[in-house]
């Protein structure tokens, strides 16, 4: 049987962390994950310390436990901020510009002045104990179609260590992860249902992708904070599976119904989200009293002109762009394509070149799979041969009329068995040529036939050098 959430008292709020794409926060270190060897591996303890408030958190005792090792790789592309042998350097400032950007977009208000604070954390993924955040923003939201949602706040901060191995005393990471600037957003409690929950997650990662984020496995992850009326708040991580996320709330939300039923308080903790919607327990639910300011970095000004100016250039979104494509002529399926295949920088690059919608959606989302297929090729390799230069060149040849549209996929297919660019266009025109000579021969030597019947003719004379929609389209040229 289905919840009903608004009976249960069902109450939730999301935390997003995106990493950003630039170099990392407090040092000019780049954001590049290694696969090769180490360069180096160094040892450290990790202590518990006091917040600000001089209490030491519940989480903090937790995690402190077993006196373990922490080993750490390191790589020419860390520096002596990440091993914490040195202060950290200035904010990195397109950080700042990206996270401002993120936070206008989601309609918050931007502090003028902030303090970089430490976060203690000592489970070992990052070398000094603590993590550096910064809270930028505040009092945005988005609209779903269950109501508003408030964000709460904004925080700009530096991700983790990467964890590469773990086992009862000790834990080794990878120092290429930390210090990468990730912005983390959190709403309000104001999710109402698991439909909602799901909405939102996407709504926001929406935003998130209009902005210059990192992409791929691992660049953003999502917790969400959920109780029902009687129980205390769970927060679960590992949450960034849009498959699996409203079954994981169901049970969440069964297993703190079995709570109350047995008269019991449902534990304060944070919960694990596991593949198969089911939560296990990681530690209990952090407090306030980690929290103390950073001494080694002023005060952050974001000033009005900054904010102004990012204003002006604020990034349009996802619903916006798709509009235009519309008007630009391109359908439905080949303005989901463009997203799906994540070609939409290219395609605006090269609708700068040659402004027509359909033969650059064509070459860059069609053409590549038929010649992979033909050629007997996967896609990747096809799509490297045939790589930006190579179809802003393609797409010059015919805005100069050295080619026709009808010629391009000769043309690609050349390249792609190893011919010169320019050799290519010359010979891709001269085949198409010979193909239209031995169509019209065709027509000629049996005339008064249906477009039908020479299709077939000239598919049985052509032997596949041409497809059906080609042949087609020459035959009823000719036949004019």
């Amino acid at each position: 049987m289905k919840n009903d959430y608004k009976i249960l008292g069902f109450k939730a709020g999301l935390e997003i962390h995106q990493q950003l794409d630039t170099h990392k926060l407090f040092c000019e270190c780049p954001s590049v994950l290694r696969t090769d060897k180490p360069f180096n591996t160094i040892k450290r303890k990790i202590h518990v310390v006091a917040g600000e408030s001089g209490e030491i958190d519940e989480a903090v005792k937790f995690q402190g436990k077993g006196n373990k090792d922490y080993f750490y790789q390191t790589y020419d592309t860390t520096c002596l901020v990440e091993l914490d042998e040195e202060p950290p350097h200035k904010i990195n400032k397109e950080a700042l510009k990206i996270a401002t950007e993120i936070a206008l977009l989601l309609n918050c208000k931007i502090f003028p002045v902030t303090q970089i604070m430490r976060k203690t954390i000592v489970n070992g993924s990052n070398t000094s104990g603590f993590q550096r955040t910064v809270l930028i923003a505040y009092g945005g939201f988005i609209q779903t179609s269950e109501g508003k949602v408030g964000i709460d706040s904004i925080y700009l901060e530096e991700d983790s260590a990467r964890p590469i191995e773990k086992t009862e005393d000790s834990t080794t990471y990878r120092l290429d992860r930390l210090g990468i600037p990730l912005v983390e957003i959190s709403t309000k409690p104001d999710l109402k249902s698991a439909s909602q929950v799901k909405e939102t997650a996407l709504k926001i990662g929406e935003i998130l992708r209009s902005s210059k984020v990192r992409r791929g496995l691992g660049t953003i992850r999502q917790d969400l904070n959920i109780s029902i009326k009687g129980s205390n708040r769970v927060e679960i991580k590992g949450f960034q599976d849009s498959k699996i996320m409203e079954k994981c709330i169901d049970l969440e939300v069964e297993r703190q119904k079995m709570f109350l039923d047995k008269n019991q308080k449902n534990p304060s903790e944070v919960r694990n989200c596991l593949p198969d919607g089911t939560t296990e327990f990681l530690r209990p639910i952090p407090g306030s009293a980690r929290m103390y300011p950073e001494t080694d970095l002023e005060l952050l000004h974001i000033k009005k002109e900054f904010i102004d100016e990012i204003k002006r250039n604020l990034p349009k979104l996802k619903n916006e762009i798709e509009e235009e494509l519309r008007k630009q002529g391109l359908s439905e399926e080949m303005i989901k394509l463009i997203f799906k295949g994540d070609k939409l920088d290219e395609y605006k690059e090269l609708y700068e070149v040659n402004g027509n919608p359909k033969l650059i959606s064509k070459m860059l989302l069609l053409l590549p799979k038929e010649i992979a297929k033909k050629e007997n090729k996967s896609l990747e390799e096809i799509e490297e041969l045939l790589n930006k230069d190579v179809m802003i060149f393609i797409l010059n040849a015919v805005y100069n009329e050295k080619i026709h549209e009808k010629d391009v996929k000769h043309v690609l297919e050349k390249i792609c068995s190893g011919v010169l660019f320019k050799e290519a266009i010359k010979l891709g025109k001269k085949d198409f040529d010979e193909v239209e000579e031995k169509i019209l021969k065709i027509i000629n030597e049996k005339p008064n036939l249906s477009p039908n019947a020479y299709m077939g003719l000239v598919m049985k004379e052509l032997k596949g050098s041409i497809t059906g929609q080609e042949a087609m389209e020459i035959i009823s040229k000719l036949m004019k």
